[in-house]
């Protein structure tokens, strides 16, 4: 705090009584993605509305981010990233627990009346669902949570004796938003959070009946991952080290259904859209910003492309994700306007100043590809409709699997796969990997066997 006022002019820095602002929200999963979205959405509520919406973070698995953050009295930087970068210093952390170690704080938080809200970014592997989009009682850490809900290890653990720990308080209504790309994500957060209520806390059903909302949302932004050159940068720019620093696109976007359970920040007034249905936001940014991602990932990376802005420069992948956008996205998706949406989202891929690494998009394929894609692919095969190109990005996949395999849940039954030869229609055969489609429809699994 004391460094605020000694740095330049250029500098945007928290224009509020930091000090008077209390806690209003809670956030499980404090990674760069909440930092540089929700959190500026918030902070900017707070400047148009005012309120007591100071967040309260946590960490689940890992203790750096809050400990760099602790350091440094919970400020960091926001650098954006357009024709020129800009540096902004966020205040509207309050703390930055590590669940593990702050346990007890974290169940104080999501328990205190003054909590109105919980959000959640956690990936798709975070909600520990299977290939039904189900709760994964066979998860490691929801079966260790069933055993022990007291000390819980998933975020759906800690939801719900953090909820269990408000209605036994009396503490009030709460709306818990998951901001993640998974489709509707409101209402499979709440419905696997209901599966294991009703194992371990079976009176929570009722009071979430009459005292919680999950509205669906969309989250839209470009954050890269930190790198040597973005804290070399922000450190020049703000004349000190920020260990806890992220980096973003200029564009950003949520979407958020109008299901509350009481008063939440203004985030209309900084920009959110809060409409009556999220479907179609949903729809056209997981199948066309998100499946593109993918295919630029899967096929990028094996002709050398380190980031995106250099794959969606590559002529031959560029007329690839054309073509699949308009024979086989925008039919599928039609009345949306997939043309416009595609332009927007390839000038933003072009940004020279964004170093998005493939290698990161690349990682979870087998819980990112069975919402982005598998959807529209199985929809089309069904329909007699072209599927050649969401085939490729399948077959491309399994080939990275096979060769310089990323990170993945089910990175050991991969490395089993390729030892033994890597079959590809034995992976079509898994359960666990691909839905039924993808062994009971002959077109769909020709065009993913024979390339």
């Amino acid at each position: 705090m004391a460094a605020l006022a000694g740095l330049p002019a250029s500098v945007r820095r928290p224009d509020y009584d930091r000090a008077a602002l209390k806690p209003g929200l809670v956030h499980l999963g404090i990674g760069a993605f909440h930092r540089a979205h929700q959190a500026v959405f918030t902070e900017d509520a707070i400047m148009a509305r005012g309120g007591n919406w100071g967040i309260i973070g946590a960490s689940l698995q890992r203790p750096d981010t809050p400990g760099a953050l602790a350091a440094q009295d919970c400020l960091y930087t926001v650098e954006t990233l357009d024709r020129a970068a800009s540096y902004r210093v966020m205040g509207v952390l309050r703390q930055a627990l590590f669940a593990p170690r702050d346990a007890a704080a974290l169940r104080a938080a999501l328990a205190a009346p003054a909590t109105r809200a919980v959000t959640l970014t956690l990936s798709e592997k975070g909600y520990c669902l299977d290939a039904r989009g189900e709760l994964d009682r066979r998860h490691p850490d929801i079966a260790a949570d069933l055993a022990a809900p007291q000390a819980p290890r998933s975020a759906i653990g800690w939801l719900a004796l953090g909820l269990e720990a408000r209605r036994q308080a009396g503490s009030g209504p709460v709306t818990v938003l998951s901001c993640d790309n998974l489709q509707s994500n409101g209402a499979r957060l709440e419905k696997a959070l209901r599966a294991f209520a009703d194992r371990v806390f079976p009176q929570l059903g009722t009071w979430l009946d009459a005292n919680a909302a999950f509205p669906l949302t969309l989250v839209d932004c470009i954050v890269p991952a930190a790198s040597d050159a973005h804290r070399a940068r922000v450190a020049a720019a703000l004349g000190l080290e920020d260990a806890a620093s992220v980096q973003r696109e200029a564009f950003a976007q949520w979407v958020i259904q109008n299901r509350f359970a009481g008063p939440l920040p203004a985030w209309g007034a900084a920009g959110a859209e809060i409409v009556a249905d999220v479907d179609a936001y949903q729809r056209i940014k997981l199948h066309v910003l998100n499946t593109a991602h993918s295919a630029l990932a899967y096929l990028g990376i094996p002709r050398g492309h380190v980031f995106v802005r250099e794959a969606i420069a590559d002529t031959a992948l560029r007329r690839f994700l054309d073509a699949m956008m308009a024979e086989e996205i925008a039919p599928a998706l039609a009345p949306l306007d997939v043309a416009s949406y595609w332009k927007t989202v390839v000038a933003r891929f072009e940004n020279p100043m964004i170093d998005h690494r493939l290698a990161q998009i690349a990682e979870d394929g087998s819980l990112k590809l069975p919402q982005r894609l598998f959807p529209m692919l199985v929809e089309n095969a069904r329909a007699g409709k072209p599927i050649a190109a969401m085939a490729k990005i399948v077959r491309a996949w399994l080939a990275l699997m096979a060769t310089a395999p990323s990170r993945d849940p089910a990175h050991a039954w991969f490395a089993d796969w390729a030892g033994a030869g890597a079959d590809f229609a034995a992976a079509l055969d898994n359960p666990a990997l691909f839905p039924d489609a993808f062994r009971r429809e002959p077109r769909l699994r020709a065009a993913i066997l024979n390339d």
